[in-house]
């Protein structure tokens, strides 16, 4: 008997074949859908029947992976989370580590909510500690490691504070985001830089 070949062709509206994938790599397809989706805009349409299309496969193929709107939402908050533990991470090794790494993992959280702002609003606009409680963890859990290992190379002095100093931090870059997100001020990379390293390493 012949090998069961278990590719699926993706296909986009026109019917043209985009390429395919293996059944093992559809949750990841779209997920990478729905936040194509939503780079693009207020205007994209995000519902499992909309990616569905987009992956080439019926809705019904995807209640597997996400039984409802809502765990799509979740999963694709959960990628954006890692997404920017990534990027902060890159940031951190970049700068090797200590101050000037603590100073580079908060300015990488603003440009973040500047270069993707719908991944950005929607990672933390869900519930995402209810409703991965059964997990233990989610994707944010990269960028409080850096926050936390900033706090104790960057100012060791807060050591018994760890935690505390580390939400200072995160509430002092994510204030920040909002107000850029919101054009109450204009990105300025430079002014950025300024004001985190206010609190990520103190003033010169």
């Amino acid at each position: 008997m012949a090998e069961q070949d278990n590719s699926v062709n993706m296909e986009n509206a026109g019917g043209k074949t985009t390429g395919t994938y293996h059944h093992g790599d559809l949750r990841a397809a779209v997920i990478a859908a729905g936040l194509r989706r939503l780079e693009e805009g207020d205007g994209a349409e995000l519902s499992l029947r909309a990616l569905a299309r987009d992956v080439g496969v019926s809705a019904t193929a995807l209640y597997r992976h996400f039984p409802d709107k809502e765990a799509l939402l979740d999963a694709l908050a959960d990628e954006g989370l890692r997404r920017l533990g990534a990027l902060q991470a890159q940031a951190w090794l970049r700068a090797g580590g200590g101050r000037t790494g603590f100073l580079a993992i908060g300015v990488a959280y603003v440009r973040f909510a500047h270069d993707e702002p719908a991944v950005f609003r929607l990672s933390f606009t869900r519930q995402m500690p209810e409703r991965y409680q059964e997990k233990g963890s989610d994707g944010g859990d990269v960028a409080y490691g850096l926050l936390r290992a900033g706090v104790q190379q960057s100012l060791p002095h807060l050591e018994e504070k760890v935690d505390v100093a580390a939400l200072h931090a995160w509430s002092l870059v994510h204030g920040l985001a909002m107000l850029v997100l919101d054009r109450r001020i204009e990105w300025d990379e430079a002014m950025v830089e300024q004001v985190v390293g206010m609190t990520f390493g103190g003033v010169d």
